[in-house]
């Protein structure tokens, strides 16, 4: 008796492959109509799943962010949105509807230390994709001293193992943007090829083309085979602080106007936080080209992070800092506590040398350092850090280090 298909009735022959069962047989036209019919059964009532990635409706993005990433809810409600319609285009069927939906590359804008790429890897966590951070200032055009524009991908594919499927459906995170800004508003008699030589590079990933990757770098191994890797289901988020850009921001929104009116049309800005008022021209006033400010249609900002949110990152986040070195210590079976007033004192120096919540875990290694290179050879199995431990081992270290410039 001839193999055939015991659902749609094609023979061994006539399908590309035919998958025995107990009492019958499948063919891969049928499962892959199965498939389909199970995504589009299970698209409005449950969670999607593709190839191992696990897909969460927007408001349970943002919930699992809020475990990691301490305020910014706009920043995360906006980027929840971004992730599940980027990864919802993935899954988008043929049909004769001739409707594609385009990809939600993402631009975040804030300050050094208010989380944008720890937003980015806890999406990535999240997803279970494979994800690299890569720093725009590395960046030069073919041919010049510095890293080549497909080295992004070719961090992306080792991360990903050298499955490039995998690496297809990946997160890159481009840090550092406001680096490549066009260094001037007139075009240069000299190539610009670390500014806007590097965004006109970058138009071809970010829009989706196929690219030929090296998988070993470019430069050291000439002789290797490229790896053909298809960029328009990749995700890019890319981050800077663009420092300079609320002067822009403040130009457009005429908050430097003199006159009688002047105080008038101030009132309903918040001066203090311009970044919220950003917008797609000051981005262009800053020096990055039209073409990839068009490709990047999803821009949000990160605000600074005031008092009461440092506080919160040093204890409430699943990985923050103190639960760390409590978890250092424990492994030495020593049990290790922080005095409030401690945390507050550490927060306050966080907030004079404004570096936000890096600045954090700078200012924690320096007090803790002493401690952690003598207490596992005692025998103490208990250390609580004061604030005058906290400040006597902070006096100590010199500030211009922790400072930012």
């Amino acid at each position: 008796m001839m193999d055939k298909c015991s659902f749609c009735g094609r023979t061994k022959k006539e399908a590309n492959l035919l998958i025995a069962g107990l009492e019958g047989h499948i063919c891969d036209h049928c499962i892959e109509q199965a498939h389909n019919i199970m995504i589009e059964e299970l698209g409005g009532k449950s969670n999607f799943n593709l190839d191992g990635i696990k897909l969460r409706k927007p408001d349970e993005i943002k919930k699992f962010l809020d475990q990691y990433v301490i305020g910014q809810d706009k920043a995360k409600k906006i980027l929840s949105v971004a992730v599940y319609n980027h990864y919802k285009r993935l899954m988008q069927k043929a049909d004769n509807d001739d409707v594609e939906i385009e990809k939600s590359n993402i631009i975040l804008v804030g300050e050094t230390g208010t989380g944008k790429t720890l937003l980015a890897r806890t999406i990535a966590r999240m997803l279970n994709v494979p994800f690299t951070i890569v720093d725009a200032t590395v960046l030069t055009e073919a041919g010049y001293v510095g890293e080549d524009i497909e080295s992004l991908l070719t961090r992306l594919l080792q991360n990903a193992d050298y499955d490039v499927k995998a690496a297809e459906k990946g997160i890159v995170f481009i840090d550092e943007l406001d680096k490549i800004a066009r260094k001037g508003d007139n075009p240069s008699i000299t190539r610009d090829v670390s500014g806007e030589g590097v965004q006109q590079g970058l138009l071809k990933l970010l829009e989706g083309a196929v690219v030929n990757v090296p998988p070993q770098g470019g430069r050291k191994h000439p002789e290797q085979k490229m790896i053909p890797v298809d960029t328009k289901n990749i995700l890019f988020i890319c981050g800077g602080a663009f420092e300079g850009i609320e002067k822009k921001i403040a130009h457009r929104l005429n908050t430097a106007v003199v006159g009688y009116t002047a105080s008038r049309s101030r009132d309903h800005y918040d001066k203090d936080d311009l970044l919220k008022y950003i917008a797609p021209q000051d981005l262009r006033a800053y020096g990055l080209i039209p073409e990839i400010i068009g490709r990047l249609p999803v821009l949000t900002h990160l605000s600074p992070l005031d008092r009461k949110a440092l506080r919160a990152i040093l204890t409430e986040p699943k990985n923050a800092i103190t639960k760390q070195y409590i978890k250092l210590f424990a492994m030495d079976n020593i049990q290790l506590a922080f005095a409030p007033e401690a945390l507050d004192y550490i927060v306050d120096k966080a907030v004079e040398f404004r570096l936000g919540a890096r600045g954090l875990r700078a200012i924690c290694e320096a007090i803790m350092m002493d401690a952690m290179f003598e207490l596992p050879s005692g025998e103490a199995k208990e250390f609580t850090v004061t604030p005058e431990y906290a400040e006597h081992k902070l006096e100590r270290v010199d500030m211009k280090v922790l400072k930012a410039s």
